[in-house]
């Protein structure tokens, strides 16, 4: 295991603009307060949604759509850079009318109504390649 200290510089929340993307929009919030690294939570609900699954053997993502309204239970995740872009690594849990779920990392997703919570770190963390993984992950 690796790890580091954390130092935080600020905590914001926001509303997501309806009918935006939902991880855009959290970008979009990271680079409106220069967030070079944070951790967020969210919740809220979305017209559609691509979930992506990481297959471990395959060391590939399958994309998972669903083309109807969904409630957000829970949305979490991080903030830091990639290819020279702020990146929101993004999961959820979304949930039926009927409370069944389904949840993996939310690639997009049309965003119907949006609260996010969001805590900046003092130092920005920068995604870098592992090997073992083939996944973009942060290098401590």
């Amino acid at each position: 295991m690796d790890y580091r200290a954390v130092e935080t510089a600020e905590e914001y929340v926001a509303r997501l603009e309806t009918g935006a993307d939902w991880r855009t929009e959290i970008e979009a919030l990271a680079a409106a307060v220069d967030a070079d690294a944070a951790w967020f939570t969210a919740l809220g609900a979305v017209q559609d949604a691509e979930l992506w699954f990481y297959d471990q053997d395959e060391l590939a993502y399958a994309p998972i759509e669903f083309d109807e309204p969904l409630e957000v239970a829970s949305c979490v995740g991080n903030v830091s850079w990639l290819d020279d872009e702020r990146f929101a690594h993004t999961h959820a849990v979304l949930s039926r009318p009927d409370g069944e779920t389904v949840a993996g990392h939310l690639n997009e997703a049309t965003v119907f109504a949006g609260e996010v919570y969001m805590r900046v770190f003092e130092n920005s963390l920068e995604r870098a390649h592992d090997e073992t993984t083939d996944l973009d992950l942060w290098p401590l």
